[in-house]
């Protein structure tokens, strides 16, 4: 008799159990961390790819816009939004949107505390919220303008519909 040892269970898929199953919720490898593979992998060549590596994020630094930028951030949490799209990072997890795959962004100010809570919302009806602790409650007022000013500047609300109402001047 043949007998097995362990769970006859496969084990469970989703989001629940794995955060990179939603895409854009995880962080790419970082350059630091491909470097490290590289030495462990033996590979004499593995200072030039980081060299090429920073060239490109030093260029990207320099070529940035000089927008309106909302960065908020506590002990834990963080959100930047800038000309990019938006970032959000709690302790070791985080996620980026792109301008382009992003439906909305909610705004919540609680009646009492200091916990901000900024929800981003994709066009797949998924949300995405982090709450922010500021330190007097006089700073949401500061987060939501500059909040505003980069919402209006990077995102575009348009659709082709609203677009073809728009009335035509004739002469």
């Amino acid at each position: 008799m043949e007998q097995r040892i362990g769970s006859s269970s496969q084990p469970l898929e989703g989001a629940g159990f794995d955060p990179a199953f939603i895409p854009g919720l995880t962080s790419p490898v970082s350059d630091e961390a491909e470097e490290a593979r590289a030495e462990e992998a033996g590979d004499a060549d593995a200072d030039e790819p980081t060299d090429a590596a920073a060239e490109p994020e030093e260029a990207v630094e320099e070529e940035a816009p000089d927008g309106p930028v909302l960065e908020a951030s506590d002990r834990r949490a963080k959100f930047i939004a800038d000309h990019q799209g938006i970032r959000l990072s709690l302790d070791d997890q985080a996620c980026e949107f792109r301008w382009d795959e992003i439906g909305a962004v909610e705004t919540e100010t609680p009646r009492f505390g200091k916990r901000f809570t900024i929800t981003v919302h994709t066009p797949d009806r998924r949300w995405y919220p982090i709450e922010i602790e500021a330190e007097s409650r006089a700073r949401f007022a500061e987060w939501d303008e500059q909040l505003d000013a980069v919402m209006d500047k990077y995102f575009e609300d348009e659709t082709p519909e609203t677009k073809e109402e728009e009335p035509e001047e004739s002469d």
